[in-house]
């Protein structure tokens, strides 16, 4: 019999391997030297061991030629502080009013403990990241939100006017990997909290993105809320309209749907909404041939 015909069931694990990144191939070569952004926070950052999976897919990324931007959240972590130092949320509809007191405690828990950390642990996987906020080099200039129609002032919550896309550009083209937290800053150095996914969108629109990647607590967008197997592992843009207008897709995730398809139409190539929840979502779905989550592109019904 042939040598190479000649293998044993011990042989198999390592022939898997070796397919897995043959598959693998073909993705690297289309990505190469292309700049992915990837949305990380809230609830899919809550384990520890999952989190070290995700920041080894993100390093993987940049050795293999491909320019990973990490924007992060952190609400679970600033709720936790913010009840550690006494201070009381108040909520309008579902949003946060952000005082003075609370701008504080979000800032030091985003672009303090949460970026650095999230930095530390890249750089120890063999990456080199830097971590930011927006008030860095105006990377994220804001300006703040005006009242809601009803008069309610959110406080210190802003709306993204521009991106410093020279300085990530810069970043990208050498060996870094930027870290974001979501704080911006206006004319007058002022903090304000922004939404870790409307800053991602607006980076990865700014940047005219080949990926821009939801890191959620969800495995995508689904005909049937409640059924794994109606997963929609690809959508287009006015397909993802019609499911929102025939009500299909309903409640949350209407707003993160709408992003997706927003980010598309303003130039990005494809958004993607991953569970952040099981080891190595982002190498599962844009390596692997099957995907593990909804994918978003330009297209007709």
């Amino acid at each position: 019999m042939p040598k190479d015909q000649i293998v044993d069931n011990s042989d198999m694990s390592f022939i898997n391997k070796a397919n897995i990144l043959i598959e693998a191939l073909p993705y690297i070569q289309r990505l190469w030297g292309k700049t992915i952004v990837i949305k990380y926070g809230g609830n899919a950052m809550v384990n520890e061991s999952l989190t070290h999976k995700i920041l080894e897919d993100v390093t993987l990324l940049k050795y293999v030629g491909i320019n990973p931007i990490l924007v992060h959240g952190g609400g679970p972590e600033i709720n936790t502080m913010l009840a550690r130092v006494g201070v009381s949320s108040t909520f309008h509809n579902g949003l946060r009013i952000t005082d003075d007191a609370t701008m504080e405690i979000v800032q030091m828990v985003l672009a303090g403990k949460l970026n650095k950390n999230i930095a530390a642990e890249i750089n120890m996987l063999g990456g080199k990241a830097i971590g930011l906020c927006g008030k860095d080099a105006e990377l994220i200039r804001v300006e703040k939100k005006p009242p809601l129609p009803d008069g309610v002032d959110l406080g210190h919550v802003g709306n993204i006017v521009s991106i410093n896309t020279k300085l990530l550009n810069a970043l990208c083209e050498d060996e870094y990997i930027p870290v974001i937290s979501s704080i911006g800053t206006d004319k007058q150095g002022q903090s304000y909290n922004i939404n870790a996914d409307t800053a991602a969108a607006a980076i990865a629109t700014a940047l005219k993105a080949e990926k821009l990647i939801y890191l959620t607590d969800i495995d995508g967008v689904r005909r049937d809320a409640n059924d794994p197997t109606t997963l929609f592992p690809i959508l287009t843009t006015d397909q993802a309209k019609a499911l929102i207008e025939d009500g299909t897709i309903s409640g949350g995730m209407i707003p993160k749907v709408t992003a997706c398809v927003d980010a598309i139409e303003k130039g990005v190539r494809r958004v993607h909404i991953l569970n952040g929840t099981i080891p190595h979502p982002i190498i599962l779905e844009i390596f692997t041939d099957r995907g593990i989550g909804t994918m978003f592109e330009h297209g007709k019904a």
